[in-house]
Order: structure tokens, then sequence, then C-alpha cells
């Protein structure tokens, strides 16, 4: 029992700032400076309380730096590139950057902080008024959804210049970003040889027609066409791949893979995950699944850009048939206007 009354307690914010008492004034504000305003907080109300700290304390402190310190492994070392490049992977680096606003305020760009507080009514008068590569950086910043109700209200033309420009983006250094910051107010050191960001894309352009109001996307598309035919296409096939048709249902999936030869099916189900081989083949008869699965069994190798061209042919004829009217794409219908 005397034991226990004699340990002392110390937390993870008393030792914290019983180490940043023990550093020199310029050690111990360096760390500070990196910390958020609710670490600072925490940490500046634990240093007054430490003020009266007995040898117990800082010894129990500095032992606990000392076994958190042995149990770090390679987990914990450079998180912060390693989560910042899984996500920019998953999501893109704007989206990437958006959500990384949350979970590392420090590090993400304040022009897409800002973009997170503003109305679509003020993006969307930003568009209309400011130079269009400045509108295309501002667009490639944005969520699908957002750019494409943003763009509503702009003209057809003026709609699909700044989709032309937002595809044709790609890497975009920090201080190509200072116009757009100054116009949103929103102050961002400038750091010289900063590695910057890759903004817009065909991929994210063509996730941005897709959100547009039906009737006008293909309005967009055909105005891009007389542009860059070659660009226009590539978004035209971004728009709808083969991932997308997991959303179908039971019965547009059967009559897709109805559709679809069955040596290119084989193909295009290599890359695929085990629940949409699931669904695409559940849609077919028995013997025609099960040929299907032994076919994929049995096979050699196929080279990665064998099936992705395989996938894009069924995704191709999906987006054909959709716009036959022989199927009804699923994705679509939020961009339907009903009668």
């Amino acid at each position: 029992m005397a034991e226990s009354v004699l340990t002392p307690k110390v937390d993870g914010d008393a030792a914290a700032a019983i180490l940043l008492t023990l550093l020199g004034d310029q050690e111990a504000a360096s760390i500070l400076s990196s910390l958020n305003p609710d670490e600072a907080h925490r940490i500046g109300v634990a240093m007054m309380n430490v003020a009266s700290a007995t040898t117990a304390d800082i010894e129990a402190a500095l032992e606990m730096f000392v076994v958190r310190s042995k149990s770090m492994n390679g987990l914990g070392l450079n998180a912060a590139p390693r989560v910042r490049s899984v996500f920019t992977a998953a999501l893109g680096p704007a989206r990437a950057e958006t959500l990384l606003t949350d979970i590392a305020p420090q590090q993400s760009l304040g022009v897409l902080e800002k973009l997170r507080w503003m109305k679509v009514e003020a993006i969307s008068e930003t568009l209309a008024n400011e130079q269009p590569q400045v509108g295309a950086l501002l667009l490639a910043c944005l969520t699908p959804e957002v750019a494409a109700a943003a763009l509503a209200p702009l003209s057809d033309d003026h709609q699909s210049d700044l989709i032309y420009r937002a595809a044709s983006l790609g890497h975009v250094n920090q201080h190509a970003l200072k116009d757009l910051e100054d116009l949103l107010d929103a102050y961002v050191p400038a750091e010289t040889g900063g590695p910057g960001i890759k903004l817009g894309g065909r991929g994210d352009a063509a996730k941005i027609v897709t959100k547009m109001a039906k009737g006008t996307d293909q309005r967009v598309l055909k105005a891009l066409k007389k542009r860059d035919k070659a660009l226009a296409q590539d978004i035209e096939d971004d728009m709808f791949v083969f991932d997308d048709l997991s959303a179908l249902d039971n019965k547009n999936m059967g009559t897709l893979m109805r559709s679809v030869d069955t040596a290119v099916l084989t193909l295009a189900l290599r890359g695929a995950s085990p629940e949409t081989v699931d669904k695409m083949v559940g849609c077919l008869s028995v013997r025609a699944a099960q040929t299907i699965r032994d076919e994929m069994a049995e096979a050699a190798p196929a080279k990665r850009a064998e099936v992705e061209e395989a996938q894009k042919q069924i995704a191709a004829m999906a987006r054909r048939m959709g716009e036959s009217g022989e199927l009804n794409l699923g994705n679509s219908q939020a961009n339907d206007d009903y009668v």
C-alpha cells in the first residue's frame, strides 16, 4: 500500500511539460510551434502545474520518455508522408488535401481549407469573373459534386473552357497557386522549393462532367470535342469505368453480361475484386458462370495492359447501351430529370 502512495502520478501531458521545462527556451519553443492550438493549450496548462514537480516526478517523466522511445518502430516513423501518399493515391490530390486539413492542418494548403467554408454561389461568381486559368485551378480543388454545382449557372462555352483547362492541368507548384490563395483571402507562407501537388487531369474532369445535369454533360463534351477530340474522348472514357459496373442491379448487369464476348469478360475479370466477379458471373447461367470460372483458373498470367483494355471495352459497351436506352446505368440516375 505504501509503495503505491509513493509512486509518482505523471500522465502524458505532465511528462511532456516536464521534459519541455528541462529544455532550453529555444528548443522548447521549437517543439511548441509544431503543436496545434489544443495541444499547445494542454501543454501550457501542464507546464504551469508541474512547477513544483518532485525529483520522483522528473524521473518518472524521463523513464516514460525512454520507454516510449524504445517501443517506437518503423510504423511510427515518417507517418505523415506515408499517410499523405496513401490518401493521395486513393482520393486524388485535391480531395486528399481537403481531408488532411482535418487530420494534419499544419501541412494542408490554406486554399483548400478556405474552400470548405465557401458557398457554391460564391464559387460560381468567382468562376464567372476571374481569369480562366485561375478558375481552372479553383475547379480542380473542388469535389466533383461542388464543382458541377458551381459550374451550373455558367454558359456552356464557359463550362467547357474551364473543364478543358482543368483537364489539362498537371503538377502545380505552390507558387502557381498564389493568385488563387490571394483571391480567397487565405494566407499561406511562400515555401521556396516546395514539392507542390498534382491538380486536375482528365480523371477529375470526368468526375465533374459526370455530376453535371443531364443534357449539360453532353453539350460540354460536344464543345470539348471541337476543341480537343482526343482529350474529350479520354474524359468520356473516364466518365464510366469498369469499377462503376458494380453499381448496376442484377437485371441490368445480366443484360450487359449477355452482350459481352465471353473471352473479353474472362480477361476483364482477371483484374476485378472477388465481389465483382461473383456479381457479374452470378447474372449468367450456371453453366456459363462455371465455364468462365474454370477458364480464369486455368489461364496463364495476362498482362495488366490487356486486362485493362478488356475492362475498357466492357465499360464502353455499357456506356453505349446506356445511351441507347438498353441499359439503365444506376450511377447516372442522380443526374436524370424526372417529369
